[in-house]
């Protein structure tokens, strides 16, 4: 069920006047951990996750361009690009360094983030993770569905997205937040995300990432297989595996309480 504490929301302007909209909870001189939801999602992602998560920590989740009530640029919508406004976000709340949190494309941007700021990277927590999208069948018909999209985007194509990231029921209201927040998205938007997640590869410098590293997977993932998880954990220097049996690519909407303890004991192990 999802909790009803509440959080504090605000709106910032970043680089190149991107409006980018985030939820916050904890102390204000916590370690600071900035959560990056997945493709077509918002801060609303991580919501429960805040909630959960011991007030003593400062968890921020944002919205990244394009989606939710962020502003929707043009361009600009490749990891690097995301990862430049994690920082310039950063830069606007006075953070000088965090812990990443990402989920799928989040988890993508948070390796690029690592690799282009390392001194402002503390930690680094990928669930549903990944190197590269290349030669992924289940991406390459996602990629190829979306190339089909048109304004306005049908809500049962974004509800069966959705519902394929799961392997166990998730409450139906949290479900329609996200399908909700997902139409937020216009048919280009959708696309240039999409093109970007088939051309990013971070396979050949994953061994750059020198941070603590925590990577949560989900064993029915239909997206991202073991194998793929296998070569993260090879690749980055520091990083520890957890597997979440019967759960799907996303791990933090089906086992929040798990999620929220795992990171609690990761970043305060080291931070």
């Amino acid at each position: 069920m999802l909790l009803k504490t509440r959080l504090e929301t605000s709106l910032v302007t970043i680089r190149d006047g991107i409006e980018i909209p985030f939820a916050e909870q904890g102390e204000a001189d916590g370690l600071p951990i900035l959560f990056l939801h997945g493709y077509s999602d918002s801060w609303h992602s991580f919501e429960e996750i805040l909630c959960l998560l011991p007030r003593s920590l400062r968890a921020i989740a944002l919205s990244q361009r394009g989606h939710g009530d962020a502003s929707r640029p043009q361009s600009g919508y490749s990891a690097s690009d995301f990862a430049a406004d994690l920082a310039s976000f950063m830069d606007v709340l006075g953070i000088e360094a965090a812990v990443i949190v990402g989920h799928s494309m989040g988890s993508s941007i948070a390796q690029r983030f690592a690799i282009d700021f390392p001194s402002r990277t503390i930690g680094l927590v990928l669930a549903g993770s990944y190197s590269t999208t290349k030669g992924n069948p289940g991406v390459e018909e996602l990629v190829g569905a979306i190339s089909a999209l048109a304004d306005p985007v049908d809500p049962d194509f974004v509800r069966s997205f959705q519902e394929s990231t799961l392997a166990q029921p998730i409450s139906p209201e949290f479900l329609n937040t996200i399908i909700i927040e997902s139409l937020k998205l216009p048919a280009r938007v959708w696309k240039a995300v999409a093109a970007s997640l088939a051309r990013d590869d971070h396979s050949e410098r994953l061994r750059e990432i020198r941070v603590p590293t925590l990577i949560v997977w989900g064993d029915r993932d239909e997206f991202f297989p073991r194998a793929e998880q296998v070569t993260l954990r090879a690749a980055i220097p520091h990083a520890r595996f957890l597997v979440y049996p019967a759960a799907g690519h996303a791990v933090h909407w089906e086992e929040p309480d798990r999620f929220a303890a795992d990171v609690a004991a990761f970043v305060t192990s080291f931070g």
